[in-house]
């Protein structure tokens, strides 16, 4: 699983201007069910998104493709962990610790 943590780089109203193609990617990666979920952080200096995936390069790859990140007004940072314990509605998420961790 991976905590991509965004940054913005640029003004609120830079970043407002892109607001709605960025919300139609974050629907279009829940509808594949890729982001479990998301938000803007407090203060508003960016925002956080649970991700599920086994693939850091795959969901690296995917941030580039954010709005944000094309139009230059936020940075990604990609944090992988091991969803070892879970609540019953994300079971299916949970992952078992790799045998060399």
């Amino acid at each position: 699983m991976f905590v991509l943590e965004l940054t913005y780089t640029q003004p609120a109203d830079r970043v407002d201007a892109l607001l709605p193609a960025h919300v139609e990617w974050l629907d279009a990666q829940y509808a594949a069910g890729t982001f479990l979920a998301s938000g803007r952080k407090n203060p508003r200096d960016g925002g956080v998104i649970l991700a599920t995936g086994s693939d850091r390069e795959a969901i690296e790859s995917l941030t580039r493709t954010d709005p944000f990140v094309t139009g230059g007004v936020c940075a990604y940072r990609v944090t992988e962990f091991y969803a070892t314990k879970t609540s019953p509605e994300l079971a299916d998420h949970r992952d078992e610790l790799p045998a060399d961790a």
